[in-house]
């Protein structure tokens, strides 16, 4: 597996870069964030450790500027902020993961490979039409009617899940793992305020609904 790792701090970049070359793993260790970006557009990883606090512009700069270019490669978010504001705020930035110093590294690992497994590659479209929505995966943006829809990073990945398995119900639980990168449930109404945000801008303002909730199952996405 080929890992980017966007840190600054010497001594744990080198911990971390031996742990995994151990698991014979590749990592490109980059510093300087402006230099992982560049990295990161030119090459192909498969997953990105991204710590929160860098010099010159901090990680959530980073996400938005990856997400922006559409960048889609799995981020894990190292950080030492590990309160529960710093970690939704990371999450909608567009990370998958978020990790808290200090770590164990088997902890590291697991978190890594799962978000690896989750990587958006059931299909290569990168466009999705469904009536009159239309979706750029690769420019991550989204319209209907001909109107930009103004979504957040976590909106637009909710958006994208659905259109994945468009025409299917898609339960909560599946959100939970694909889009917040959760294998438990966090017993919050995470999903049903967010999917409640979606919808006020996907189909709220337009006459036919695309998103409907299926009772006590989840959610499906289709045209009337």
């Amino acid at each position: 597996m080929k890992v980017m790792l966007i840190e600054d701090d010497r001594e744990t970049a080198e911990f971390i870069q031996r742990s995994l070359t151990e698991q014979n793993w590749t990592v490109t260790w980059c510093p300087a964030p402006k230099e992982g970006i560049l990295q990161l557009g030119a090459g192909a990883f498969d997953c990105v450790i991204l710590d929160r606090m860098l010099p010159e512009m901090d990680g959530l700069s980073v996400l938005q500027i990856l997400r922006g270019a559409g960048i889609d490669t799995p981020v894990l978010m190292l950080t030492a902020l590990g309160g529960l504001d710093d970690r939704v705020t990371g999450l909608e930035a567009g990370a998958d993961d978020y990790l808290g110093k200090p770590f164990a590294m088997s902890e590291l690992v697991a978190r890594l490979r799962s978000i690896a497994r989750r990587q958006p590659r059931q299909t290569q479209e990168t466009m999705f039409e469904l009536a009159d929505l239309t979706v750029d995966r690769v420019k991550r943006q989204a319209q209907r009617g001909g109107q930009t829809l103004d979504l957040s990073p976590l909106e637009f990945k909710l958006l994208d899940c659905l259109l994945c398995h468009r025409g299917a119900v898609v339960t909560r639980t599946m959100l939970l793992e694909k889009v917040w990168g959760y294998s438990f449930d966090p017993k919050t109404s995470l999903v049903q305020t967010h999917m409640s945000r979606l919808r006020a801008k996907v189909d709220k303002p337009f006459p036919a609904e695309l998103i409907q909730t299926v009772r006590g199952a989840g959610y499906i996405i289709d045209a009337a």
